[in-house]
Parts: C-alpha cells; sequence; structure tokens
C-alpha cells in the first residue's frame, strides 16, 4: 500500500509535522555538540592558565 494513501486525508499535514520535528531534534543535538566542545575548550584554556575545578582537589570524590 502506499505510504500517502495509507495516511489518509492528513498526509501531507502529518509528513511536515514529522520533517519539522525532524529537523528541531537535528538542530538541538546539533546545538549540544558545539556547546560542548565550545565548554570543554573554555575549561581547557583555564586549566591552562591556572584555575582548576574546586573538585579536583578533592580527588573528585563525591562528598
Amino acid at each position: 500500500m502506499h505510504l500517502l494513501a495509507s495516511l489518509g486525508p492528513y498526509a501531507d499535514f502529518i509528513l511536515a509535522s514529522y520533517g519539522l520535528v525532524a529537523v528541531v531534534v537535528l538542530g538541538l543535538i546539533a546545538w549540544i555538540v558545539i556547546d560542548q566542545r565550545h565548554q570543554e575548550k573554555t575549561l581547557r584554556d583555564l586549566e591552562t592558565s591556572g584555575i582548576t575545578r574546586r573538585s579536583a582537589s578533592r580527588g573528585g570524590e563525591p562528598s
């Protein structure tokens, strides 16, 4: 059975909705990856300049 025929009269709306959701989810994933790289670079720069994380002084163990 053809996909559009099986979705009925609202096939255009359904496919557009799925397409929009896919674009939004991919955009969020890209944003997270870009932000992670930025945060890691910032952390490396701070550690290079001598600023360390407070958790590093306790050996990284939770209190």
